[in-house]
């Protein structure tokens, strides 16, 4: 499979808003966190459409340098898996960061508490796909992370119905937003999430992973992480 395959019809995106208004008020920025094992088009897409949807200023990837609930074996080296997540984002609002290594953090909810602290005017959301909504509940301080971060779950094949019965969206069920409300949410009241539907783009990681098969799919690593629950789980 090819990890640049053609997106759905591209998303127009609006411009950031200027310079001046963005120094008085902060930005808003969504978080597409993960491994990034490899970056690809999908995650682009979800990119481009946050940035239409929920009318963001930038949207940052997060590329985790272990996830502790995805094995070593088989995880391509955290600088390749940056670098190709560069070269994949191509984007002037798409931001690529190793931000979880310069903070010696690997759970969502912690990353989240220490962005806050450094960032303070700027308005975060987490951005995810349906496929970790019906798996959430297993990260660590997973409510932690609805209660302080506002989040935008978009639509992936085969796992709407499961994410939107499961137990994270039946806990904030009052808490979510209706669709055509997206453009509030960065700034609503917590805890805030929607689902966003639309084009849906069927990439993922582990496929592309399967179809290079294990030369090209990266190098195990050398040593073993302790594994715990609540890491970006996306990618």
């Amino acid at each position: 499979m090819n990890d640049r395959s053609k997106l759905p019809p591209r998303i127009p995106v609006p411009p950031p808003a200027t310079c001046r208004n963005r120094r008085r008020r902060g930005r808003t920025i969504g978080l597409l966190g993960g491994s990034f094992n490899p970056a690809h088009a999908g995650h682009r897409h979800i990119s481009l459409w946050a940035l239409r949807r929920l009318g963001l200023d930038e949207v940052w990837w997060l590329v985790s340098p272990q996830n502790p609930l995805k094995p070593v074996a088989g995880m391509a080296p955290f600088a390749k898996r940056l670098k190709d997540a560069a070269a994949m984002a191509r984007h002037p609002r798409i931001r690529v960061s190793g931000l979880e290594a310069a903070l010696g953090t690997t759970h969502t909810a912690e990353t989240l508490k220490r962005l806050r602290r450094r960032r303070p005017r700027d308005r975060f959301v987490w951005l995810m796909g349906a496929d970790n909504l019906a798996q959430v509940d297993q990260w660590r301080d997973w409510q932690q992370i609805f209660d302080t971060t506002a989040v935008a779950v978009f639509a992936r094949p085969s796992y709407c119905l499961r994410a939107l019965a499961g137990k994270a969206a039946r806990r904030f069920a009052k808490a979510r937003l209706p669709e055509r409300a997206g453009r509030l949410l960065p700034r609503h009241g917590l805890p805030a999430w929607v689902f966003l539907g639309g084009p849906l783009n069927p990439l993922s990681a582990t496929a592309i992973r399967a179809a290079r098969g294990p030369r090209r799919s990266g190098r195990a690593g050398t040593s073993k992480r302790k594994t715990g629950a609540g890491a970006t789980a996306k990618g």
